[in-house]
């Protein structure tokens, strides 16, 4: 039989690798909830209408990576792509429009078939916020303040660079559209297949294509900027100076549209070059229109999501977990007091390894594999007279201790 291999672009995750998104998680949890937001889970999967008719019908995700399948009742059905969708669909579905606003975080896994690469996979973990129900730039600038700070927390605040850009409201959005299409038709023949087929249905998609001809005829295309009317030029100022009084430091980027349709004026993505050709660690928006979409009223909302691998990746450091402590027993009539004090310090907030098997060499040798601090020795000695031998393993030092006075020694 041949080895059983994991489904490519899918990995497995243990060790550092998985201490690390644990702590990107925590630390983002942490944040968000001093912010008010509180944790929402979603399904997994979800009829496929609530990402199709939602992220745009030719949005990458849409034509190119959901995973979809019909299940048994005829009913056809995608793993989540993205969280925002799902998250807004609870929303709706749950009669939450009363109690706005809603403040929401998530973290999970996603899943889009496309070519796996560093720090991309086709299984993969997201954190993410969702604020629904206000419209002002207020918000705008606390959920940008509130990604920013997550970033700091996690040392990362001065290798990543906040870009922003508005795509104003629908008339803005409208005005710059037929802007857009006359520039793109003067250079049809120049344009890749995709955008060939995207210039009438969302011509704004072209804007961040990857395709190198797509690239250079943007570089010359109209200024989403130049667009704007009064309403929404004044929006995106205030949300700009909100952020220069909270001294967050940003660029302005005319050409950054976010991939997927629900998108309206302020858009954000936190970018790197520490992981290559895919700099993006943190992206996100406002969505005014969604919630009207998915019959929920106009209701306006914003939020960003990380991938959660792609930020682990920038933590330099090993993150450790406490060092444990060895408990030894020495000898067979030991172990059943080996085990009940392993129980007792666990009680008390230890971490604990406990050496099951081996004589005392191979335990302690066990015991500094572990990368244990203290080591609670039981011989027949100990157990006659109700103590241990405490041993420090950096310093070599050791002790003996009363059992009953192990847990205060130890704190």
């Amino acid at each position: 039989m041949d080895k059983v291999q994991s489904v490519r672009g899918t990995y497995d995750l243990y060790g550092a690798a998985k201490r690390k998104m644990k702590k990107v998680v925590y630390t983002g949890a942490e944040v968000v909830e001093k912010y008010g937001f509180e944790e929402i889970e979603t399904p997994i999967f979800e009829f496929t209408e609530v990402f199709a008719r939602n992220l745009g019908d030719t949005s990458d995700i849409v034509t190119k990576e959901m995973y979809c399948f019909e299940d048994k009742g005829g009913e056809s059905l995608t793993l989540r792509p993205e969280g925002t969708a799902g998250v807004v669909r609870a929303f709706v579905s749950n009669g939450m429009q009363q109690n706005l606003p809603i403040k929401f975080y998530y973290s999970g896994p996603m899943f889009r078939y496309e070519r796996p690469q560093k720090g991309r996979q086709r299984q993969f973990t997201q954190f993410g916020v969702e604020l629904l129900g206000v419209d002002t730039p207020q918000a705008d600038i606390e959920v940008i303040a509130m990604a920013y700070e997550f970033l700091e927390k996690l040392g990362l605040s001065g290798q990543v660079t906040v870009e922003i850009n508005s795509l104003g409201d629908e008339e803005s959005r409208n005005s710059y559209r037929t802007k857009l299409v006359e520039y793109l038709q003067e250079h049809y023949d120049e344009l890749s297949e995709d955008s060939k087929n995207r210039l009438l249905k969302n011509p704004l998609r072209i804007l961040d294509s990857k395709e190198e001809c797509d690239k250079a005829v943007v570089e010359n295309a109209p200024l989403y900027a130049d667009s704007l009317n009064t309403t929404s030029q004044k929006f995106f100022a205030d949300v700009l100076r909100g952020l220069d009084n909270l001294g967050i430091k940003y660029r302005v980027n005319n050409r950054l549209v976010r991939g997927l349709d629900y998108y309206s004026h302020t858009v954000f993505e936190l970018t790197t070059d520490k992981l290559g050709a895919q700099g993006t660690v943190l992206a996100g928006g406002r969505y005014n229109g969604l919630v009207s979409q998915m019959g929920g009223g106009d209701i306006a909302g914003i939020g960003w999501a990380c991938g959660v691998e792609r930020l682990s990746m920038l933590l330099e450091e090993d993150v450790n977990l406490p060092r444990p402590i060895a408990v030894i027993p020495v000898g067979e009539d030991t172990n059943d007091k080996a085990l009940e004090i392993a129980h007792q310090l666990r009680l008390a907030g230890f971490r604990v390894e406990h050496s099951y098997t081996g004589n005392m060499k191979k335990r302690m040798i066990k015991a500094n594999k572990a990368n244990a601090i203290q080591a609670v020795i039981i011989g027949s000695d100990e157990l006659l007279n109700d103590t241990v031998t405490l041993k420090n393993l950096d310093s070599g030092e050791q002790k003996t201790v009363s059992q009953v006075n192990l847990i205060k020694e130890l704190q």
